[in-house]
């Protein structure tokens, strides 16, 4: 019974979710009223899929002031410095730099690239976006945009997801689009959640340096999380405008990417518990199912169940509209809310996670994290 009732406020939750996100969608971003230089830091690690087009798409922006791109790797024999190499080769005409620093400032390896990466850094804005992030020609001036006005400490931007692996990093994708977006947006009109993402980080230099730099978060797994708390505590806004970029999925098998959304999950329920927790009435689908299999299969679960299937496929083809994008399969959305569930119980039993082939483990008290060692 009680299963039943969480899936009927589940069912509500989805189509309230889906109304947020159809919103979300019409809002208009005003043009930006000057366009000063950026910077555009990218840490690299390995030979991602797509990784070429990845950072090819920041060559090709429609942006009228100047542009640098700060390519970083901690290895000297990592396979992304080819890449970079092409890409500065390809475009020669782009202010395009390749930073190769080994040195290991804390057990945040990203943060600990992007410190490595700041001496080489030209201009005042910079924009530190996650290698695997697909933007349009206008993402710069989006960004402009949105962090002229006064008080906006951070720009950050929501992004959906794309498969570039084939079926498991499809289902990776799908996740972002139907399950974290929609749950973010909810969060944000609630005042509930107070994100900052890694897809995009634009901040001013001035008020890195304020915050207390890279340094400050250089021990945290959730550093993007972090940037924005201390922004925030220092009286400045954490601004998301209604525009969203890509991430590229990856996962090429069920055990990486479960493995890669249970970092996710352990990471977000370290910086906020009751907020994780919470999220347990978003699996409006698995929770009929269980309350039919407590209760025995009649009438009233199957309506559930019917319910749940129906709300979930309005906030897919809502979030698919949004996205501008071809509507998925349906057959794929009961499935991956099942092993989205499964991921959610087993966020519950743990705090080790695995990223970029090292093994951590997530202090509860604020997404701070051990020295990791490599995976086996």
């Amino acid at each position: 019974m009680i299963c039943e009732i969480a899936a009927v406020l589940g069912c509500a939750y989805a189509l309230g979710a889906a109304l947020t996100v159809g919103q979300f969608g019409r809002v208009a971003i005003m043009p930006a009223t000057s366009y000063p230089a950026v910077t555009v830091l990218k840490p690299l690690h390995g030979a991602e899929p797509e990784l070429y087009g990845n950072l090819a798409g920041l060559c090709t922006q429609d942006y009228p002031g100047p542009v640098q791109i700060v390519c970083g790797v901690a290895d000297p024999g990592d396979p992304a410095i080819a890449t970079a190499r092409a890409l500065m080769a390809a475009f020669p005409d782009s202010d395009v730099r390749l930073v190769v620093a080994p040195r290991q400032h804390g057990a945040n390896r990203k943060v600990s690239n992007l410190i490595n990466m700041l001496d080489a850094a030209r201009h005042d804005v910079l924009v530190i976006a996650d290698s695997d992030i697909v933007v349009e020609r206008d993402y710069l001036k989006a960004i402009a945009a949105s962090l002229g006005p006064p008080g906006v400490g951070i720009v950050t931007l929501l992004y959906g997801g794309i498969g570039a692996a084939g079926l498991w990093s499809a289902f990776a994708a799908a996740a972002i689009d139907y399950d974290f977006l929609p749950n973010v947006l909810v969060g944000l009109r609630l005042g509930l959640a107070k994100p900052c993402f890694g897809s995009t980080i634009a901040i001013h230099r001035d008020t890195l340096g304020a915050i207390g730099g890279f340094a400050a978060v250089v021990d945290y797994l959730a550093d993007d999380y972090a940037l924005g708390t201390l922004v925030r505590g220092a009286g400045l806004s954490v601004v998301i405008p209604a525009y969203t970029v890509l991430h590229r999925c990856t996962e090429p098998s069920l055990r990486a990417l479960f493995a890669h959304e249970l970092r996710w999950a352990r990471t977000i329920r370290a910086v906020d518990p009751a907020g994780y927790a919470g999220l347990a009435i978003t699996h409006a689908l698995p929770l009929a199912l269980i309350g039919a299999v407590l209760g025995g299969f009649g009438v009233v679960s199957g309506i559930i169940i019917v319910a749940a299937l129906t709300s979930r496929f309005a906030l897919q083809l809502t979030v698919d509209r949004m996205l501008r994008r071809r509507q998925r399969p349906f057959w794929g959305g009961p499935l991956r809310d099942l092993l989205s569930f499964a991921v959610f119980v087993a966020s519950f039993f743990g705090h080790a996670v695995e990223w970029g082939g090292w093994r951590y483990k997530v202090h509860t008290a604020a997404g701070i994290v051990d020295p990791g060692r490599h995976a086996p």
